[in-house]
This record gives structure tokens, C-alpha cells and sequence, in this order.
């Protein structure tokens, strides 16, 4: 066991002192360290299941099943993905990044495996073995929900581990974390033949009572609870037991492992264990930017009895909406905001201590969020909804039901809109465009800098006609226009940024994409090319007046986007081109490809799929020099 403690010290080492160089999910980590190593202790996930919820909680996992060489890289394209990534290893089943998931998984893969003859029984003891472990708050998302209720319908071997740190992201919020804060305060585990009665209930096909005080007698130093909430899914629910604990976790999970019927597995964590920085503040240390430790010498080190010195960043597009909606809440008192467990992310932050009343955190319930935020709105309030575009996926059906169809002014402000770097494939925010132009009367807009991230929200704090929605990066802010005036915007209107008398080529930006045609202009422009930049500012409606006059004048058009080519702002482009009866053969679309981009910096993303200022120059260069430009009639 000493052996086992001391691995798990190493592991937390090997993850802080990466971590402080390249940034990732450290404090989540550290507080499942002894939990996932009791866990590969007791099961064989080369042959038993394992799914992760959210997954930005497997590095311990990673490091466990052999993927130490690739820490170095952590995030990075030729090294370890921050979460679970089949392409990275047979151990992990699911590439998986949103939470909720796990439980509905772990309940298909436990079915296949008893369809398939391969699943854990008493007649088949060598079958396969499911567990799914979900925390940071994830268990209240509608989705794990769902799962649960499906999971107690199973007639085998099901375990769910609850890893319960107390925290999401933020502060955990609702009626069911204020149960788990009342269960972790509780230090008294009731009378053993009561809750053996109890979990008697559950135990199917005559088994014999014996054997159910026997597997609880094993079980001692655990919590059976009466009236444990999971009980009425059809659960047993054992514990909380210390998730730090690592004799009593193997003996739990080593009982556990032959139970023949669904569990939970309650786990009390701290998050950040180990790491007294994060320890005391898991949510600043929940995935910080790269971070130095330094002693009273001013050495660097990674260790305990050191301050910590976080990498300072530019200022970011998530800090500057803070400040822009505080000014506006400030003058409007009918505007309203709400995250889905981002108020640090989505920097919702910067206003909720200032308005308590009017800011509202639900927890990872982005649904609930959304149709909360619609029914405020149908009470005459001014609801901004911040949450990540790849988040805004999982409120698609409240965006369609209870805000556009009712003609209700929904209003989403989508943080980490294209390329987010290192989280990869499972965050990049590439759909928001293609699923939000399919709503009648939705109108969508893109902010390329502050001033006009600033503008987007005033004329969105006006717009009553139905949904709306900016979009914005996981970046910091251009200062390229920021002393020019940022002129208010007009529905359906774009930007001249760059003009000259007679172009060779317009460059059509939605976002920041404008100021990357900006730089590629002014490359152009030093050998000679003269390139028009326009900032789209809206993808619905198109700025159609624009690119007729562009085409009647025989100008090639590229539009430029970060976001998916499949229905985002070109294809928006090429359908008002179509309902106009406007030529689109002079019309070139760069944007992210129709394929997966994966883990990498966002810089390097960009230049990948030929969306960065040197690609856009290159292309530009193509169109702009081709030999005939002749002018298309309309």
C-alpha cells in the first residue's frame, strides 16, 4: 500500500509541474488521483469498461494506463489529449468533453455487453465489468439524469462512482448540490440492519438475505442511507466514502466489482488535493493558464510552501464582455444574464456580486438555462444568455421551441465561438452559425474587436424581433481598430475597414477573421495587391447589397470565417447570392474544413485549415492575379 501512496504523490508531481508549463485541468485531476488508482487496482479496463463524464478528470487515467511519454505535450497535436481520446488509446471508449454523457453510455455499452453474451454475471464471471465515473457537478445536467433512470432498469452489474468535490467549475448550484452539501456534513452512517432492509429491497430473483448481509458487512465502513436520493432511480447508493482513502477505496471497489445489481458509489474528493494553491482556490485552479512557483529567493519550483505567479495574458474578448455587460446592466435595469456553470469562463462573474437578483448561475443545465432565460423574457425582462458556442449545442431545441417560435428576444452571447487550442475537437464552437440560421427571424452577428463586441451587445440590448446571438473567440482582443471610431451596428450591415479605388480582390471577415484579412491586406498591399477588407458583422441577414455591388463590379469575393464550411457565414453569403439571383462564381469560402481538427494552439489551428493572415494572403494573391476579371452582369 505504501507503494501505491507513493505512485500517487509522483502522479500529482508529474501533473502540477506540466501543467504550470503548458496550462490544462490540474485541480480536477488532483483530487481523483487515488480514486482512479483503486480503481485500475480492482477492474481491467482492457477488458472491463470505463467511461468518464465531462473527462477533463483523466489524466490520472491517462498516466495509469501508459501515456506518461506524451505528458510533455500535454494539449499539444503529438502529445496528450485533456480528455478521454480513443484515437489515443484503447483504455478510453468515448472522445468526450461535455458533461452528462457517461451514465447513458456506460447503460448502452452494459447492454450491448449482456446482448453480445460478454457481460459481468454470476453464470459469466470473466464477462466485462461497467463503471462510469461523473463529478464536478455534472450529475445534475438533465442528460445524466435521464441516465440514471434508465440505469436502474439494468439486471446486472452497474456501478456509478460519484466523484462529489463539492465544486463544478464554480460553485455547484441547485436543490441537488445543496443535498450533497447537507450528505457531506453528515457524519452519521444510521443503523446497519435498517439500511441492509433497505438495499434488500433492490436485490432481485431471490437471492438469499445472507449474502446481502455479507456483501454488506464487507461494506461496514461504508454509507448505506435510507433515504439516499439515488435509491429512487432504482440504485443501490453506497457511501460517501473517502475518496482519498486508498485501503478503503480497494476494499469498497473490490466488494462493488461482483455486485450483481446497479450502484453508485458515493465518493467524497477534494478537489485540487494536494496542491495547497488549489486546494484553496480549485476554481481559479480548475484549468489555469500556464502558472510559475517560486520561493522567498525567487527560484522557480514546483512545491509545497511557494507562491504562485499566473501567466499573465493578454486582455481577452471573456474579459471584455464582463466589463461591457456590467456598464450595461448598470444603465438598464431590465437586463438580465445567466451561465451554465461558467461565470468565470463565460466572465458572468464580473456582475453577479454586483446584481445579485439579476444574475442567475444553473449549474450544467444549459437547457434549463435557456428556457429559464425565455420564460424572463416573457415577463418583460432582458435576458444574455453567456455560454460557450460548443455548449449552446445542447439548448439547440429550447432556441427553436421556447425563443424563436415564440418570437421571444432570446439574446446568446457565444464565448469560444471557432478554435479553442488545446481542449480540441470536443470544445471548438464550429456549428453555432449553421444550427441558429435555420431560426426564422434569428439574427446573427460576430464581433471582431471590443469596440465591436461592445457595439453588438447595445444594438442586441434593442432588438425585441426574436433571438439573437454574437459570437467571439477564445482569444484576446485585436487593438488594431481600437482607436477608430466602431461605428453602431446597422441590421444586416457590414463594415469597410480597408478600401481602395479599384480593388482586386474584397475580403468579407465575419469575427476576428476580419482582422486576420486586415493583416493579409497589408501584406498584399506591400507587394502591390490592393485588397478591400469588409467586417460582415452580421451572418442573418447578409450585407446583400454589398455583395451585389461587389460582383457588378467584377470584384472576387473570399469570405472568411472560423467557423465550420458547412452553413456558416459563406454558405449564408451563397444562399442570399441565390435568393437574389446574384452570380456566385467569382465567390471563394475559407473557413474550417468538413472534418475534425484536433488539440493544438489556436494559432496553429488557423494556419492549419488556411484561415490565418498568411493563408488568406495567399489566396487572395491566387484570385486577385488570375487573368481575367471580367465584369459579371446581374
Amino acid at each position: 500500500m505504501d507503494g501505491l501512496r507513493d505512485l500517487a504523490a509522483e502522479m500529482r508531481a508529474a501533473i502540477c509541474e506540466q501543467v504550470a508549463k503548458s496550462g490544462g485541468h490540474l485541480a480536477p485531476n488532483l483530487g481523483v488521483v487515488e480514486l482512479s488508482i483503486a480503481m485500475h487496482r480492482v477492474f481491467d479496463f482492457s477488458h472491463d469498461r470505463l467511461l468518464f463524464d465531462v473527462g477533463h478528470q483523466c489524466y490520472p487515467h491517462k498516466l495509469l494506463t501508459g501515456r506518461y511519454p506524451l505528458l510533455s505535450k500535454l494539449r499539444q497535436r503529438d502529445g496528450m489529449a485533456g480528455f478521454p481520446e480513443p484515437r489515443e488509446s484503447a483504455f478510453d471508449l468515448f472522445s468526450v468533453g461535455h458533461a452528462g454523457t457517461a451514465i447513458s453510455t456506460a447503460v448502452g455499452m452494459a447492454r450491448g455487453d449482456t446482448l453480445n453474451g460478454e457481460g459481468f454475471s454470476e453464470a459469466n464471471p470473466n464477462g466485462r465489468r461497467v463503471v462510469s465515473i461523473i463529478g464536478d457537478a455534472s450529475i445534475v445536467n438533465g442528460v445524466a439524469l435521464e441516465g440514471l433512470n434508465n440505469a436502474g432498469t439494468l439486471k446486472r452489474q452497474f456501478l456509478v462512482i460519484l466523484n462529489d468535490n463539492g465544486m463544478s467549475i464554480a460553485k455547484p448550484q441547485g436543490a441537488v448540490a445543496a443535498y450533497f452539501d447537507r450528505l457531506r456534513l453528515s457524519h452519521t452512517y444510521g443503523e446497519f440492519k435498517r439500511a441492509a432492509k433497505e438495499i434488500s429491497k433492490h436485490v432481485v430473483g431471490g437471492k438469499a438475505m445472507a449474502d446481502v448481509y455479507h456483501k454488506l458487512g464487507e461494506l461496514s465502513k461504508t454509507c448505506i442511507s435510507e433515504d439516499a436520493w439515488f435509491e429512487h432511480f432504482g440504485l443501490v447508493t453506497v457511501g460517501p466514502v473517502d475518496g482519498h482513502d486508498l485501503p478503503s477505496l480497494i476494499d469498497v471497489l473490490n466488494e462493488a466489482k461482483h455486485f450483481d445489481r446497479p450502484m453508485v458509489l458515493h465518493v467524497k474528493t477534494v478537489k485540487g488535493k494536494g496542491f495547497a494553491f488549489a486546494e484553496g482556490d480549485s476554481t481559479t485552479f480548475h484549468s489555469p493558464s500556464p502558472f510559475r512557483m517560486m520561493n522567498e529567493d525567487g527560484e522557480e519550483l514546483v512545491s509545497e510552501g511557494c507562491r504562485v505567479e499566473l501567466k499573465k495574458s493578454a486582455r481577452s474578448f471573456t474579459g471584455a464582455f464582463g466589463e461591457i455587460l456590467a456598464d450595461l446592466m448598470t444603465r438598464d435595469p431590465k437586463v438580465v444574464a445567466c451561465t451554465a456553470a461558467m461565470p468565470d469562463g463565460t466572465g458572468i462573474s464580473k456582475v453577479s456580486s454586483k446584481f445579485p437578483d439579476r444574475v442567475f448561475d444553473t449549474g450544467i443545465c444549459e437547457s434549463h438555462a435557456a428556457d429559464m432565460m425565455c420564460g424572463l423574457a416573457k415577463t418583460g425582462w432582458k435576458p444574455f444568455f453567456a455560454v460557450y458556442s460548443t455548449f449552446l449545442q445542447r439548448a439547440f431545441d429550447q432556441c427553436f421551441q421556447e425563443a424563436a417560435l415564440q418570437g421571444l428576444p432570446l439574446r446568446l452571447c457565444l464565448d469560444r465561438a471557432g478554435f479553442v487550442g488545446g481542449d480540441g475537437a470536443v470544445h471548438h464552437g464550429f456549428c453555432d452559425v449553421a444550427l441558429l440560421a435555420t431560426l426564422p427571424k434569428a439574427c446573427l452577428m460576430a464581433a471582431m474587436d471590443e469596440p465591436s463586441l461592445k457595439a453588438a451587445i447595445e444594438f442586441m440590448a434593442g432588438f425585441d424581433e426574436g433571438l439573437s446571438a454574437v459570437r467571439y473567440p477564445r482569444d484576446a482582443v485585436s487593438p488594431m481598430y481600437a482607436s477608430d471610431p466602431c461605428p453602431v451596428f446597422q441590421f444586416g450591415k457590414a463594415r469597410v475597414l480597408v478600401t481602395h479605388d479599384d480593388p482586386q480582390v474584397a475580403l468579407i471577415g465575419y469575427g476576428t477573421s476580419a482582422i486576420d484579412a486586415s493583416e493579409a491586406a497589408r501584406e498584399l498591399a506591400a507587394e502591390g495587391v490592393r485588397a478591400n477588407v469588409y467586417d460582415a458583422r452580421f451572418a442573418k441577414p447578409v450585407d446583400i447589397a454589398l455583395v451585389q455591388s461587389l460582383v457588378a463590379r467584377g470584384i472576387p469575393i473570399i469570405t472568411i470565417e472560423d467557423h465550420s464550411i458547412r452553413g456558416g457565414f459563406g454558405a449564408c453569403v451563397l444562399e442570399a447570392c441565390n435568393e437574389h439571383r446574384v452570380e456566385t462564381r467569382g465567390i471563394t469560402r475559407l473557413a474550417m474544413p468538413d472534418g475534425w481538427i484536433y488539440q493544438g494552439e489556436r494559432k496553429e489551428q488557423l494556419a492549419e485549415v488556411g484561415i490565418d493572415p498568411a493563408s488568406i494572403a495567399a489566396k487572395a494573391r491566387e484570385v486577385a492575379l488570375k487573368p481575367s476579371r471580367a465584369t459579371v452582369a446581374v
